[in-house]
């Protein structure tokens, strides 16, 4: 039972888990996003589905639904995870560089014995 509780809590899985769970819902709401912009991109073009577009006789249309959900579905995931995430990443960096670090104690040590040696030459 305990390598079973050291696996469970071993490095990122609970993460990974939480992770996979929150993509999965995200999908369902990026392909109902996906569904409403083909419908009204076709309502655009006059055919709501393009799966059964055949131009001579050659099936395309389903390339071109998948083409199009797939060009909708990145833009979703660039616009609404990767930018907000770059954002905040680059902000948390800043907010750091911009935070001096508060000096150890070995570095007070350090100034206070520096300090000393000086009063002492002058």
């Amino acid at each position: 039972m305990q390598g079973f509780k050291d696996f469970i809590m071993r490095g990122n899985l609970v993460e990974l888990a939480v992770a996979f769970i929150i993509g999965g819902a995200f999908a369902t709401v990026v392909e109902a996003f996906t569904k409403i912009m083909l419908d009204l991109i076709g309502k655009l073009g006059g055919t709501p589905d393009f799966s059964s577009f055949n131009p001579g006789g050659v099936s395309v249309g389903p390339f071109l639904t998948a083409l199009i959900a797939f060009l909708i579905l990145a833009f979703v995931v660039y616009f609404g995870v990767v930018k907000p995430y770059n954002f905040a990443k680059e902000r948390m960096a800043k907010s750091e560089e911009e935070a001096p670090a508060e000096p150890t104690a070995e570095e007070k040590l350090l100034v206070e014995i520096r300090d000393l040696l000086k009063a002492q030459r002058a």
